[in-house]
């Protein structure tokens, strides 16, 4: 899937792509808008938690962080384990999940509270009351949607995705 950006003005337009695009055959889910909370989206899907938070790319963070450290602690107890205790392989991968887990699990709540790292371009205009939609396209399908949003209602031009 390729993610595609719209910027457009209004919702009167934001119905217009999201109609356009729906009969173009793409399905209600891969489709969201995201708008300024002044902005009333009226029928439109509005952009999710994973769409709009960076919380995706925190949890991935946070696994592998907390699992390396997990599995760093473990080796190290299995090295050196405290007060003459015995640790074997079992407990460095007890200790890799826990790591993981934990890191997986602060990272979330953080990652909640951040914005999408991909849509800091965008903020600017989110914040003058335009609408950002996001439509998720297969990539055999994406020069046709191009062409379509653009030989339609004379489109907003699409907005390249950003490259990370």
């Amino acid at each position: 899937m390729r993610r595609l950006y719209f910027l457009v003005p209004d919702t009167t337009t934001a119905k217009a792509i999201v109609d356009d695009l729906l009969r173009a055959g793409m399905t209600w889910r891969h489709i969201h808008v995201l708008a300024n909370h002044s902005v009333a989206l009226e029928q439109l899907r509005e952009a999710s938690l994973l769409q709009s938070s960076d919380v995706v790319r925190s949890l991935e963070r946070g696994v592998a962080l907390g699992g390396a450290t997990g599995a760093l602690l473990g080796l190290v107890a299995l090295v050196f384990p405290p007060a003459e205790l015995a640790f074997a392989g079992g407990a460095v991968v007890a200790l890799t999940l826990a790591g993981a887990g934990f890191g997986a699990w602060t990272a979330t709540m953080i990652g909640v509270d951040e914005p999408n790292a991909r849509l800091e371009r965008f903020r600017g205009a989110i914040r003058d009351a335009q609408l950002l939609i996001m439509a998720d396209v297969p990539g055999s399908r994406e020069h046709e949607i191009e062409q379509m949003a653009s030989a339609i209602h004379n489109w907003p031009r699409l907005v390249p995705p950003p490259r990370l």
